[in-house]
């Protein structure tokens, strides 16, 4: 039995080795885009050309976006995403655990409710782990997938600063369907630039990016006004990194 089986381990171990040294190529992959990223700016995500082709199919392709520095961003929308989005943004190495745990908790309650259709998932990302799922990942929601998603996260903070995360951040999040990026959103929604959002504008916007397809729809709603003034209240709490 034993020589039977040798050559059925042999294969095994070749096959693991195999694996390991795909998972390694991918993973050192990984770390040169990121680290290329501290001197380039990536000017298109995995989510976005997700998002280009499912537009395009659609036959309603439109699309705003524009790189701008961050010095070309207003303060006080910086201020505000921290504000509403992740609040220990310049405090925490790029996952936090706390909010982890919330999240699961609540999505546990929730897909426990006897009789009712399962509801949608509460997350717990920071805003590192939001930029690191749509810089290089596909959208699907594996155990898989979200262990990529914290190796690249904890990459995005080893490799840049605060500054730079939250910079290609805010160039590249969804701001509403087919708008990306802070200067496409206040073209958008306030027709001016980025540079000259004012703290009630900067609030508003930052509302959206939980929900940026629906909530941009309508965002001047009673619900996004009342969340926009939650917010404002919080910014001048805010450190900016």
């Amino acid at each position: 039995m034993a020589r039977s089986a040798s050559p059925w381990l042999r294969s095994a171990v070749r096959l693991g080795a195999l694996i390991a040294l795909c998972s390694l190529a991918l993973e050192v992959t990984f770390a040169v885009r990121v680290a290329l990223m501290a001197v380039v700016d990536p000017h298109s995500t995995s989510f976005q050309r997700s998002e280009a082709w499912r537009l395009v199919q659609a036959g309603r392709f439109a699309w705003r976006q524009q790189w701008v520095d961050d010095t070309a961003i207003s303060n006080h929308l910086r201020r505000a995403v921290i504000a509403a989005e992740d609040a220990g943004f310049t405090e925490h190495s790029g996952v936090e655990w706390e909010a982890i745990e919330r999240a699961w908790s609540k999505n546990t309650q929730r897909t426990q409710r006897p009789g009712k259709r399962p509801a949608k998932l509460v997350g717990g990302s920071t805003i590192t782990q939001q930029l690191a799922k749509n810089l290089l990942l596909s959208g699907e929601r594996t155990l898989l997938r979200k262990g990529q998603e914290l190796l690249i996260t904890w990459a995005l903070e080893l490799l840049l600063n605060k500054r730079r995360i939250l910079e290609i951040y805010l160039n590249q999040v969804e701001w509403g369907e087919g708008v990306f990026g802070a200067q496409a959103a206040a073209r958008h929604y306030y027709r001016m630039d980025a540079a000259q959002l004012d703290g009630a504008a900067a609030a508003r916007l930052a509302v959206l990016l939980p929900a940026p397809k629906r909530y941009g729809r309508h965002p001047h709603s009673a619900f996004v006004s009342a969340r926009a003034h939650a917010v404002l209240a919080r910014m001048p709490d805010v450190d900016l990194p």
